[in-house]
This record gives C-alpha cells, structure tokens and sequence, in this order.
C-alpha cells in the first residue's frame, strides 16, 4: 500500500521550500496539484519531473474516491496547492477523509502556513486564536460576522485583496472603530507589508491605495472586562 503525502508549497518566496519536500516531490508517483500551471514554476524551479495532475475544488468530488484505491493500490501520491498547505482555505480535506476512511495512510509535511506568520506579525495574543478562513462572499456573511462579536480570542481571517476595504468596514460596524487589526500582505514577497492600527486607521490607509496580493486579517478580540467591573457586577 502506497502513502499520500500533504506537502505544504511556499506561500511566495521559493527559498521557503523545505528540503524534505523537495524530496518528496521527486520520490512520489504522481503530484496533485491545485493549478498545474501555477505549480509547473515551482517543480521547474527545483528541477521535480514526477508527473503532475489536477485536483481542484472543481473535480475533487470525483477523484478522491479513484485517487485512495490508487494508493491502496501502491502508489505513493503527493498533494499540494498553489500557496502554503493544503486543506488550508484550499483544496485537500475531502481528498485526507476519504483516504482516511479507506484505511490509506496519509502523512503532512510541516511547511508554510500564511496566518501563522501574519498572527505573530500582529502582536496580537497568540496563545488561543481562531481561524476563520474566508468569510462568505455573500449569503452567511452577516450571520458570521454577528456570531463573532463576542470573540474574546485573536481571530484570522483570508481575504480578496478586492474584499479587503468591505471587509474593514464591516468590522467596524460589527467590532467597532476602535478595534485593532493588523492586515499582512504579499508574506514572504518582495513587497511585503504588515499595517496595523484600529480598524478606522488600518482601513483609511487602504483606501488610499490600490491593494494587491493576497492578504490575512488578524482581528483583536473583544476586551474582558476588567477585575474591577467584574467584581462591581457580581455585587
């Protein structure tokens, strides 16, 4: 029986490959990729020949089941996207269950993931936070939104560099003006950029600006109340 492999890509710069992955690249049978274009740069860039295939949120619902019995079959298959690890805000969870459910082994590769070095850039407390990936484009949007704002924890969020000043707004009628966020951008990239400030600064600066790249929104949580309001309340 073969082994499927979640191997995480850089997020921007090439140098963040590992060499592990690297490898393991090159020893799989077959790479699935998110687009093979996109991924056609990287394993170039490498020198990695393994066949490559596409498998994308488009088709995965067909293949996962055909992908697992290749594997229980013996071939050794690697999976990775366009940016950082799969199943992440990408294409990869339904492909792991599957295999999982069908007694195929499957090991992740440790790699590059976009929110953790956007949280540790914020500054924002890192020892308890939730990952909400992208929030809705339209219908649940609202809902989302109102069901965090009692969030005491950091939240992170994905979001469209064409999304970003919508989003802003909307955090500052759902959390507040006052709110601090940090917004990172193009991680890892030449032009990269962390801005952080109260949602009222950080969105002034971004409307000033045409935005570009793919950006991570880390949101402060909502203030406990201090020892002194909570004493005040319980009498």
């Amino acid at each position: 029986m073969g082994k499927l492999y979640i191997v995480p890509t850089p997020i921007g710069n090439l140098e963040d490959m590992t060499l592990r992955a690297i490898r393991m690249l090159k020893e799989v049978d077959l790479i699935l990729a998110e687009d093979t274009r996109t991924s056609s740069v990287l394993l170039k860039h490498y020198q990695i020949e393994t066949r490559l295939s596409s498998h994308h949120k488009f088709n995965e619902h067909k293949t996962v089941t055909h992908l697992a019995e290749r594997i229980l079959a013996g071939e050794n298959i690697a999976l990775i996207s366009d940016a950082g690890t799969p199943s992440i805000s990408d294409p990869g969870f339904l492909l792991t269950r599957t295999c999982l459910d069908m007694g195929v082994e499957v090991e992740c590769l440790p790699g590059a993931t976009a929110f953790v070095p956007a949280l540790v850039n914020s500054g924002f407390p890192s020892d308890r936070f939730c990952f909400e990936g992208f929030l809705p484009q339209k219908k649940g949007r609202q809902k989302k939104l109102k069901e965090l704002v009692d969030e005491t924890r950091t939240m992170i969020f994905y979001e469209s560099p064409y999304r970003l000043v919508k989003a802003l707004e909307q955090f500052s009628e759902y959390f507040g003006a006052d709110r601090k966020v940090s917004v990172s951008r193009e991680l890892s990239k030449l032009f990269e950029e962390n801005f952080k400030g109260t949602v009222t600064e950080v969105l002034a600066h971004f409307k000033s600006k045409t935005v570009k790249g793919e950006i991570v929104i880390v949101l402060e949580g909502k203030p406990n109340l201090k020892s002194s309001d909570r004493d005040e309340d319980d009498e």
